[in-house]
């Protein structure tokens, strides 16, 4: 129990210093928070102009698509995580990660933690409270919906970190450029997760594809559950099995990169 209890204070401390240390480093948030937010006004009035007059897609009212727009912008730092393993490997900080108390995993986890402490105080809650003037219900479909979507999104959290140490796996494995992986990785994520346009809406029967690779149990699967269209036990099953598969396969790809990974950081 004493050990659990110094886990959490170090992981606590962690978080805390990098949600205090964005501040410092950064002092144009403010400015990226105004334009995450002026984003979410255009993609609102960009469904209202395109679907306005038609019928629901696959159940997907265009009230229920605009809370889904709403609500992935408000829990976007955690639908697409991102722990920034890669530029740790760029610089050779990676190196130093090694010699502390904690796991890989654990100190990565803990920095995005306090990534999304700061980001929720300066522009989730904010963005939640002006969902009225913007004319759109941020509330889950139900109740259930509402508890579901929690599960679903711890879910969520799991798959994308695990993909961040795949990619990052790969990167030290293949010496890539971390600048080029870092894109490659945002943008097939934004395109294949159903973040920026949901699955049903994709021409061609693209979104029936995507919905079966593991972004989509990052955006959209959550997302779905909350407004209340499609299965969530599916939805949620298909999670927990890309979860599983997934660390499974992350685990490996550290194994045989060990080696080049710390060659690589420097």
């Amino acid at each position: 129990m004493r050990l659990l209890l110094t886990r959490l204070r170090q992981y606590r401390l962690i978080a805390a210093l990098e949600a205090t240390s964005l501040v410092g480093e950064d002092s144009l948030f403010i400015i990226q928070f105004i334009f995450r937010f002026l984003r979410v006004v255009v993609l609102l009035s960009l469904w209202r102009v395109i679907l306005t007059g038609r019928g629901p897609t696959d159940g997907l009212t265009l009230e229920a698509l605009l809370t889904y727009t709403l609500i992935q912008e408000v829990f976007s730092d955690q639908l697409i995580p991102r722990t920034d393993i890669e530029w740790a490997l760029h610089d050779g900080g990676i190196t130093m990660r090694f010699l502390q108390p904690l796991g890989l995993v654990s100190q990565f986890t803990a920095q995005m933690v306090g990534r999304w402490a700061f980001g929720f105080v300066f522009f989730s809650l904010p963005l939640l409270l002006a969902a009225p003037l913007l004319g759109v219900n941020p509330l889950p479909a139900n109740l259930a919906s509402g508890g579901l979507f929690l599960l679903s999104l711890t879910l969520t959290i799991a798959v994308g970190v695990a993909l961040e140490f795949i990619f990052a796996a790969l990167l030290s494995y293949l010496e890539g450029s971390a600048y080029i992986v870092s894109r490659v990785r945002t943008a097939i994520t934004l395109l294949f997760s159903g973040a920026v346009v949901p699955l049903a809406l994709m021409p061609w029967g693209l979104g029936e594809i995507f919905r079966w690779l593991p972004f989509a149990s990052m955006a959209s699967a959550p997302l779905q559950i909350y407004i209340g269209v499609g299965d969530p036990l599916l939805l949620l099953a298909t999670q927990a099995a890309w979860s599983v598969g997934l660390w499974w396969l992350a685990r490996w790809l550290w194994e045989v990169s060990r080696e080049r990974l710390v060659a690589y950081g420097g």
